[in-house]
């Protein structure tokens, strides 16, 4: 697969409401809202739109390119999801096994039950599982996404390894030391569990998480430029936010990604190009191949992009009305319930500061938005799949 576009209606989008779609993104730019973007449509194995708008850097003016380099946080998960997979395929895994039996610390571990601001612990119920991370219901949480004594904890250990400075070992142990939020496997809750499954990729393979992920996946796909880090002689290519959110004002800052780091986070810590993930993506489409390179076996890809919650409920953070969750992606469960369209079985997921994408089994297509603004997402991406949907012309 390349990334030279073809003829929009070749590929079953069209081509006025497609121009329709890029012009609405140029709007929102020079509205101020937006900094810039890279889009890519893709359908039956044909990119039919792949362009950049705006600017990459707004401090300079620097024209957005198609192969800018994006921070792309939680788009790291659906990765690590992958190399997950790959080493189950290989036998080296089951996901029934409990985290402890690969990460000790994990062993013993209790829930934080709180009740009119008192603490209390209890034992679990039964261990976390492979599977647990998978789908997030492995008992943890993120910091930033509620105010429980769990999260409260989270921040005074700081377990944002970023602000911590831990290399993947001591981030794992920090984290098991605390209680969970949850019973394993009584809720879905978004959490740093892919950071986790990282550190267990590691663990099995002996290898640190960006050398695994670089020989296995990158490599093999042709993904020649992501990784946790931007050498010197790239960052000029960083696509950057601006440097005031432009509806609340306040600052805004992204990491600093010009070192390699101690903490190579499974959970959010990749950089790299539209060309890059896009391959990556077509590679699920195609059911785990891509170009005669297989990373999963067809079946294998199709179980990750089930639902694997049942009537585990889940929370906001992790899923809205109408979706679960499978190994890796939010997984559509029913038409008309969620506020964008789709048919049952497409999958997605997204990145704090502004990535976004989607796959779209039933349809033969992806679709990928790279931003970076971290306060607009939620909306860009509903409003990136209405437009993408309002293209199909099939």
């Amino acid at each position: 697969m390349t990334l030279t576009a073809s003829a929009a209606n070749a590929s079953g989008f069209h081509p006025l409401r497609r121009n329709a779609l890029l012009q609405t993104l140029q709007a929102e730019i020079d509205r101020g809202r937006l900094p810039g973007a890279v889009v890519v449509l893709a359908r039956h194995g044909q990119v039919s739109c792949f362009e950049s708008l705006g600017v990459q850097n707004p401090a300079t003016g620097e024209a957005m390119k198609k192969d800018s380099i994006f921070r792309l946080f939680s788009m790291t998960k659906p990765i690590v999801s992958v190399a997950i997979m790959r080493l189950l395929e290989q036998g080296r895994l089951l996901l029934s096994d409990p985290v402890a039996q690969y990460l000790p610390e994990f062993a013993n571990q209790q829930v934080a039950i709180e009740r009119n601001g008192i603490v209390t612990l209890v034992p679990v119920t039964r261990p976390s599982t492979i599977q647990d991370l998978l789908r997030h219901t492995a008992g943890l949480t993120y910091e930033f996404s509620g105010e429980s004594a769990v999260q409260r904890l989270y921040i005074k250990h700081e377990i944002n390894q970023r602000m911590a400075g831990r290399d993947s070992a001591a981030s794992s142990q920090a984290l098991a030391a605390l209680p969970l939020m949850d019973q394993p496997g009584s809720v879905g809750e978004y959490s740093r569990a892919t950071d986790v499954l990282g550190r267990v990729v590691e663990v099995i393979s002996g290898q640190s998480l960006g050398l695994h992920l670089s020989e296995h996946i990158f490599a093999p796909l042709g993904m020649t430029e992501t990784r946790f880090y931007v050498p010197p002689s790239q960052q000029h290519r960083i696509a950057q936010p601006f440097d005031h959110d432009p509806d609340g004002g306040v600052p805004l800052t992204l990491p600093a990604v010009d070192v390699p780091p101690s903490f190579e986070s499974g959970g959010g810590g990749l950089l790299g190009t539209a060309h890059d993930y896009a391959r990556f993506l077509q590679m699920m489409l195609n059911r785990g191949e891509l170009d005669g390179v297989r990373l999963l076996a067809p079946h294998m890809v199709d179980f990750m992009t089930c639902d694997h919650l049942g009537n585990i409920p889940g929370r906001d953070s992790l899923i809205e009305a109408g979706e679960g969750f499978g190994l890796g992606f939010a997984v559509r469960t029913a038409r008309g319930q969620t506020p964008v369209p789709g048919p049952v079985g497409t999958y997605y997921w997204s990145g704090m500061a502004g990535t976004s994408f989607f796959v779209d089994p039933t349809n033969n297509l992806f679709a990928m938005l790279l931003i970076q603004a971290p306060n607009q997402r939620a909306y860009y991406r509903q409003l990136f799949r209405n437009l993408v949907y309002a293209c199909l012309s099939a």
